[in-house]
């Protein structure tokens, strides 16, 4: 079956305090998808359920070797999901605060691409 693409959004998450990479990634995915809804599943692609569509992600942040990818594809409530993650973002001097964990001042920038798909006959 071919695959047919339906959506693909953008988002940027930054973890600020904890240096940690899953939580930069985590949240751009969450932009990407925040402000969607998608009829054209149902509407268009006749799909009877969410768990139908495709979704893939890929995420660029800084050491993605220590992204726990289960946690970043939890954000998405539903659907076959796939996520790769590559060598990317951005690190920006912040101030370290010890209250907030924070192990050094770095802060992480990750940026995320969300593509919905349909299997198509």
């Amino acid at each position: 079956m071919a695959r047919k693409r339906l959506i693909i959004e953008m988002g940027m998450g930054i973890d600020q305090h904890g240096q940690e990479p899953t939580v930069a990634a985590s949240r751009a995915v969450r932009n990407a998808i925040a402000h969607n809804a998608l009829p054209g599943v149902w509407e268009v692609a006749g799909l009877n359920h969410p768990n139908e569509m495709i979704i893939e992600v890929q995420v660029a942040v800084p050491y993605p070797e220590q992204v726990r990818e289960e946690e970043v594809l939890a954000v998405l409530p539903f659907g076959r999901k796939t996520l790769t993650v590559e060598a990317g973002g951005m690190v920006v001097q912040g101030r370290a605060i010890p209250e907030l964990n924070d192990k050094n001042d770095e802060m992480l920038i990750a940026i995320a691409a969300v593509t919905v798909l349909i299997e198509d006959e």
